[in-house]
C-alpha cells in the first residue's frame, strides 16, 4: 500500500478524440478536492511529454507518490518511457479510445471510481515488454501489444482517422489496408520459450505478427488471448497467409473481442524473440516503434501499478 499525497497527472487532449480533455480536468479537480497535491503535465508532443515527466520525477520539490496517466494506452506508453526504473507507481484514469491496460488490470472506466482506486494506494507488479528496432536509438517500453506488418499499418492509419469513433475505426482502417499487399516472409526466432527449444526459428509468410504482454489491444480486440501480464513471457499470434475473404471474416470477430479461430493462425510464447520481415512497421501500445527487424524482451516485474 502506498499513501498518495502528491501526484504528477499527465494528460493528453488528443486521447479518445477529445475525451481525454474532460477526463483530465475532472481527475485534476477530484484529486485536489481530496487533498492531493497535483502537478499537471500536458506536453506538446510525445517527446515533450516524456521529457516533462522525467524532469518532474527528478525534481525534489515535486516528489510524487505516483504518476497518473489520464488518457489512453498511447499516453501510458509515453509515460512508461520516463517512469520505468524510478520506483514510482503508475496510476491510470482511462480517457482514451482503447484503455486496454486499464481493462486488463481491472481499473474502472468511470473517472470518479478510477481516482478513488488510485487514492487507495494498492499496487500490483506487472511485466512490461521492450521492442528494439534495428534502426532505433533505444528500446521502447510497452505494456499491452506490439503489432507488426498489416497489424501495425492498420494502427498507424487508424491513429490518423477522425471517424468513426472507438474500436470500429480499426476495422475501417483494416479494410482500407486490405487493398494493399498482405503476406510477407517472416523469420521468427524464439528464446526462453517453455514450448520450443531455445533458438527455434520459424520461417513463413504471414500477414501480421502480434507480440502481447496483455490479451487485447485496440479497445478489446483479443489478439493474444492467452497472455498473462505477470507470467514472465510474451505471447505471439502469427496470422499466416490466407485469402482476403477469410481475413475479412476474421476482422468483425476480432473487433468484437472474440478469439480468432483459423488454421492459418498460430500462437507462441517466449521471453525473447527476434522478428524479421521486409517493409514491416511495428507499433507498441499503438505508437510507432520503427521497422523490423526488431528484438523483443519481456521485463518481469518491471512496473508497479495502482490497481485493485
Amino acid at each position: 500500500m502506498t499513501e498518495i499525497r502528491s501526484i504528477v497527472l499527465v494528460t493528453n487532449p488528443l486521447s479518445g478524440h477529445g475525451k481525454g480533455v474532460q477526463v483530465g480536468i475532472t481527475a485534476a479537480n477530484l484529486f485536489a478536492e481530496r487533498g492531493v497535491r497535483v502537478t499537471e503535465i500536458r506536453g506538446d508532443s510525445a517527446a515533450d511529454t516524456e521529457e516533462r515527466v522525467r524532469k518532474a520525477l527528478a525534481d525534489p520539490a515535486i516528489r510524487p507518490d505516483a504518476v497518473v496517466a489520464a488518457g489512453g494506452d498511447g499516453l501510458t506508453c509515453v509515460v512508461l518511457q520516463a517512469l520505468v526504473g524510478t520506483g514510482v507507481p503508475l496510476g491510470l484514469v482511462p480517457g482514451g479510445t482503447g484503455n486496454d491496460l486499464a481493462r486488463e488490470v481491472g481499473i474502472p472506466d468511470d473517472t470518479v471510481a478510477a481516482v478513488d482506486l488510485v487514492l487507495r494506494g494498492n499496487t500490483r507488479t506487472i511485466d512490461l515488454g521492450t521492442v528494439q528496432a534495428e534502426a532505433a536509438a533505444r528500446p521502447m517500453w510497452f505494456a499491452t501489444v506490439t503489432g507488426t506488418g498489416l497489424d501495425a499499418r492498420v494502427t498507424l492509419r487508424a491513429n490518423q482517422m477522425r471517424w468513426p469513433k472507438g474500436p470500429l475505426r480499426y476495422t475501417v482502417a483494416a479494410v482500407l489496408e486490405l487493398l494493399g499487399k498482405l503476406a510477407v516472409p517472416y523469420r521468427i526466432e524464439l528464446h526462453g520459450s517453455p514450448d520450443h527449444p531455445d533458438g527455434t526459428v520459424i520461417e513463413q509468410d504471414a500477414i501480421m505478427v502480434a507480440v502481447g504482454n496483455t490479451r487485447t489491444y485496440g479497445g478489446g480486440m483479443l489478439i493474444t488471448p492467452d497472455a498473462v501480464i505477470d507470467d514472465g513471457l510474451l505471447d505471439l499470434t502469427v496470422v499466416g497467409a490466407m485469402p482476403r475473404r477469410d481475413l475479412l471474416r476474421l476482422l468483425p470477430a476480432l473487433s468484437a473481442g472474440k478469439r480468432i479461430e483459423h488454421p492459418a493462425t498460430t500462437q507462441y510464447r517466449a521471453a525473447r524473440l527476434i522478428l524479421t520481415a521486409p517493409d514491416a512497421p511495428a507499433t507498441a501500445d499503438g505508437d510507432p516503434a520503427g521497422m523490423l527487424p526488431a528484438t523483443f524482451l519481456v521485463r518481469p516485474g518491471a512496473l508497479e501499478i495502482l490497481a485493485p
